[in-house]
């Protein structure tokens, strides 16, 4: 996810699906470590949402847009507007249940 491609992806959950934004870096051991469980998630819920995960490093100026103050942030929109937060790294359940609530 970059700062160019991101209207593109807004377009398509506008259309479509849910859009589930991680904030990450590769220093960061939490980001890692939730990494493979949004990978799980994004497999077993594909027909009801889109995972992009957007590396800090590379695009710093986009965090800023959308609040983000420390990472791992996840942020969940729905039709193209911005639903709901979630920061920090959390068991997969939790997670899924902020997913459930927000859609």
């Amino acid at each position: 996810l970059t700062a160019k491609n991101l209207s593109e992806i807004i377009t398509l959950v506008k259309e479509n699906k849910i859009l589930i934004t991680d904030f990450w870096a590769s220093w960061c051991g939490p980001c890692v470590q939730i990494a493979p469980i949004l990978e799980e998630i994004s497999n077993e819920m594909s027909d009801q949402l889109s995972i992009a995960k957007h590396n800090i490093d590379e695009e710093p100026n986009t965090p800023t847009k959308y609040g983000v103050r420390g990472i791992p942030t996840m942020i969940l929109m729905k039709d193209g507007n911005h639903v709901s937060t979630k920061v920090g790294a959390v068991p997969k359940s939790e997670i899924v249940s902020w997913i459930k609530e927000n859609i």
